[in-house]
């Protein structure tokens, strides 16, 4: 029974962080009890298939579908730019989790149980990993840096540029990239893992602030 509230605790927290994230690079106004409840459902979900049934990949597949599907049906945005804020939100957080991995192997032994289980190693990663997205997240909303081009409605014809067929496309390797994570964990060279994830993340960034300019002015980080 701890394990279970441990899990899901940890999980809320760590879905909460990156869906807070993802709505401040969006400039989409927060829905706390939404985020709340859905990261619960998202909790739930992912204990059954990770910790129950042992299908960490499908858990993975699983999480990225559901939150898609909460950001296109509850906080009411359109569905192509779903997939592009849900895509950003895990690339970004995913790289903020993969360098504290690369970090925490200087000091201890970090392999795919402590990756996906239910151990110290886990709990301070996802503490670690949500805390520095949150702090990233209210210093955007604070120097109200971030990107408004995503529409607050869910459906109607919306005119696609090349930039941003370019930011659906970044989407692709995201789940690929999140199922290494597992693979490669205990790899001598996983920190290419990382440099690949803030590779697409700086695809990400670029386009999205040439698409939010209207490429009137210079990206810079």
């Amino acid at each position: 029974m701890l394990e279970f509230i441990l899990y899901l605790v940890f999980s809320v927290l760590e879905t909460s962080a990156l869906i807070f994230l993802g709505f401040k690079i969006f400039k989409i106004d927060l829905y706390l009890k939404e985020i709340f409840f859905v990261s619960l459902i998202l909790a739930f979900f992912s204990y059954i298939v990770r910790i129950d049934y042992k299908l960490v990949q499908l858990d993975i597949i699983i999480q990225y579908i559901l939150l898609l599907c909460f950001l296109w049906l509850m906080f009411r945005i359109h569905i192509f730019y779903a997939v592009i804020m849900a895509g950003m939100a895990y690339q970004a957080y995913s790289f903020i989790q993969t360098v504290y991995i690369y970090l925490i192997k200087f000091f201890v032994s970090f392999t795919s149980i402590d990756l996906y289980g239910s151990n110290l190693n886990a709990y301070i990663m996802q503490a670690l990993s949500a805390v520095t997205a949150v702090l990233i997240g209210i210093y955007i909303g604070h120097k109200r840096k971030g990107f408004d081009f995503v529409p607050d409605k869910p459906n109607g014809t919306i005119n696609l540029s090349l930039r941003d067929k370019i930011l659906f496309a970044l989407n692709l390797p995201t789940i690929g990239i999140m199922i290494s994570i597992a693979i490669f964990v205990s790899w001598k060279f996983f920190s290419l893992i990382p440099l690949a994830y803030g590779f697409i993340l700086y695809g990400y960034l670029y386009f999205s602030y040439r698409r939010d300019r209207n490429n009137y002015e210079y990206f810079k980080l």
